[in-house]
């Protein structure tokens, strides 16, 4: 197939147009629109509704003004004076240079219900600077009209759009623009490149480009190498970087292939390999909490922890993924990339600095300390899972091999639970479990701390252990459980729970692509994983795999399915985790 600009592929005749209808594209790639558009951003609002009056304190003079004590809160946390002491720390300062978004694969599932609507928020914000435009390009023959409508309609569909301010989503098609054509064919890198040209022009003289690779693994490589013949990675004329969705290769040796050929293109500097993980607020938080707390980071060692739980769970099922997960299943889906992340985030020494390069120099050490698995030894610290047939909220789901497009006798994992052990001074005899699956009672995950048992039990009944749990969805929030005295005569004690959740903040969330999509725009790689780090991620999950997929040995092969959907896996897991703990019922 041809490339063509899909606006000229249906072009209609220029005399019977709309002067309307002419002018828009025109002031778009001129940038005015881009500045006008920005002027009316919204800015940050503090609610000022109060749910109660302010009375003066006792013995005050009549017609004196309130203490601070006696000030009613509002409805989102804030003071009578309408401002919320926890909302004045939030960043609203930070501004890319004037850019261009070009997103491969843009008529696909992600882009429709996650960038998309993730880009709109950051625009509406105002966080994206005065001159900024978005190219699709896909393999989806359409015009710029039409692709303008089809972005619309995303956005107004989708759940992760923010409140739609009057007029925006007028303003916001004004950016964007689409390209069709094959991604193996120059022509279409070529007319990439006349839209950075006509960009240039309307952003000061700078081509500046972020593109975005969402598309199946398999168009990576083609992708990367197009951009580079064509001379998009150069940044002699402006930066220029390339963001990789995962899975970042099918095992270590795909993956190094992978990074050997991105890097034929590209320094390393210029990638962003993106998993959406770490841009929640509550995985950023587990540093803060720790390194920013004097209280905590004494007590994250062998010495106090017992063990550490980290828990992805998925209440759903396939949803028309089987062509994909068929092919990864639950270890490249999630195991190799989500889990090991959340794993060095919570096992890493404090960074020198909060920079880059000092965070992803810590992971990748506790990804390298890693106790090696013995292929002989798997079965010891790892268990799968295949979901049958069961029930979710009253009604019954069809199990995994019931799924449409699922082979009958598939052997694809949906759980899997492991335990890993560090070979360094801080975590010697800790092991971490980690667990994942789909269609267990609940979807929710959370990477839980749990401290030895107090050393002497002076108390009647036994003492549970404290725990120190990071909630990063569905409430992002953090939770301190702990030992307290019930009420009455006599010494009973029961467990408690401190809760901390983001509604303090009185804002909503934004959407983990939001943070790290304006990261990358601006050029902060903190929450990417490095090449190092990943080779190391699979370095640990290809032993594994190569175990159960391509040894699975006589009699290490579960009968699948092994457990019922709206349960929490197969028992194997519970032999895994040991005699003396559980796993938590979340």
């Amino acid at each position: 197939m041809t490339a063509k600009r899909g606006k000229k592929a249906a072009e209609p005749d220029k005399a019977s147009k709309p002067a309307a209808q002419e002018a828009t594209p025109k002031k778009a790639r001129t940038g005015k629109v881009s500045a006008s558009a920005t002027k009316g951003a919204v800015k940050e609002k503090i609610a000022s509704q109060t749910v109660g009056v302010a009375q003066p304190a006792p013995g005050a003079k009549k017609g004196s003004r309130p203490s601070a004590k006696s000030r009613k809160r509002t409805a989102d946390g804030a003071g009578a004076d309408g401002q919320n002491p926890f909302r004045t720390t939030m960043r609203r300062s930070r501004a890319p240079e004037p850019a261009t978004m070009v997103i491969f694969g843009v008529t696909g599932d992600l882009s429709r219900r996650k960038l998309l609507p993730a880009i709109f928020g950051l625009w509406q914000d105002g966080l994206l600077g005065s001159a900024f435009n978005i190219v699709g390009v896909g393999r989806q023959e359409m015009t710029d009209d039409e692709f303008k409508d089809y972005a619309v309609k995303a956005l107004q569909e989708s759940k992760e759009t923010d409140a739609i301010q009057p007029g925006s989503l007028e303003k916001f098609r004004e950016l964007l623009f689409y390209e069709f054509g094959e991604f193996g064919e120059d022509e279409v890198y070529d007319l990439v490149g006349q839209e950075l040209d006509r960009a240039e022009a309307a952003h000061g003289g700078r081509k500046n480009a972020l593109f975005y690779l969402s598309t199946p693994p398999s168009l990576f490589e083609p992708i990367s190498n197009g951009l580079g013949r064509l001379g998009l990675a150069d940044q002699s004329e402006g930066w220029r970087r390339i963001v990789i969705e995962k899975p970042f290769g099918r095992d270590l040796d795909s993956a190094r292939e992978l990074n050997a050929a991105i890097h034929a293109t590209w320094d390393e500097s210029q990638v962003y390999r993106i998993d959406h993980y770490l841009g929640k607020e509550t995985v950023q938080n587990l540093m803060a909490i720790r390194f920013g707390n004097a209280i905590f980071e004494p007590l994250w060692n062998r010495g106090y922890v017992d063990h550490v739980q980290i828990t992805a769970a998925e209440d759903l099922g396939l949803e028309g993924r089987a062509g994909y997960y068929e092919e990864a299943g639950i270890v490249r889906d999630m195991l190799q990339n989500h889990l090991m992340q959340l794993f060095a985030l919570t096992a890493m020494e404090p960074p020198a600095a909060f920079d880059a390069d000092a965070i992803r120099d810590e992971k990748t050490k506790v990804l390298r300390a890693v106790k090696p698995i013995p292929l002989d030894r798997v079965d010891q610290v790892a268990v799968r899972g295949q979901y049958g047939p069961g029930s979710m909220d009253g009604e019954r789901v069809p199990g995994y091999r019931e799924e449409p497009g699922v082979k009958p006798d598939s052997r694809t994992s949906t759980y899997v639970a492991v335990k890993l052990e560090i070979d360094n001074w801080r975590w010697q005899g800790v092991p971490f479990f980690l667990r994942t699956g789909k269609r267990l009672p609940k979807k929710v995950t959370e990477i839980a701390v749990v401290f030895k048992r107090a050393p002497l039990g002076i108390f009647p009944g036994g003492l549970e252990r404290n725990v120190l749990a990071f909630r990063i969805q569905p409430d992002e929030g953090v939770s301190l459980k702990f030992s307290s005295k019930s009420p009455g005569q006599e010494m009973v004690l029961r467990e408690v729970v401190m809760d901390f959740r983001y509604d303090a903040f009185g804002a909503q969330l934004e959407s983990p692509y939001s943070r790290l999509l304006l990261d990358a725009l601006i050029g902060d790689a903190t929450l990417f994983p490095r090449e190092d780090e990943v080779d190391h991620a699979w370095q640990i999950v290809s032993g594994i795999l190569q175990a159960w997929d391509v040894r699975p040995g006589k009699g290490r092969t579960p009968d699948f399915p092994n457990y019922a959907a709206g349960t929490w896996g197969p028992e194997d897991a519970e032999a895994l985790i040991g005699p003396d703990r559980r796993w938590r019922r979340l």
